[in-house]
């Protein structure tokens, strides 16, 4: 049975996000602009790594959203 993320867990899983999505960008800006075959592959490959990392996690929100408080904890 799944348990409500805590404010804590929360902030841990948007700063992972928001890292994740910083990885993205940096590998894709990286590849387009890499003339190395070899190189462009690896990075490309990493961009899709991290993106199903925030795939992952967007996904772990939206099982946990029926637990959340209806209503912003004071």
């Amino acid at each position: 049975m799944l348990q409500p993320i805590t404010g804590k867990e929360l902030e841990y899983i948007a700063d992972s996000m928001s890292n994740e999505d910083l990885l993205i960008k940096q590998c894709t800006a990286a590849s387009a602009s890499c003339s190395n075959q070899q190189i462009k592959q690896v990075l490309d490959h990493q961009a899709q790594v991290h993106t199903q990392h925030y795939q992952t996690l967007m996904s772990l929100l939206q099982q946990h959203q029926p637990l959340a408080p209806a209503q912003p904890q004071a």
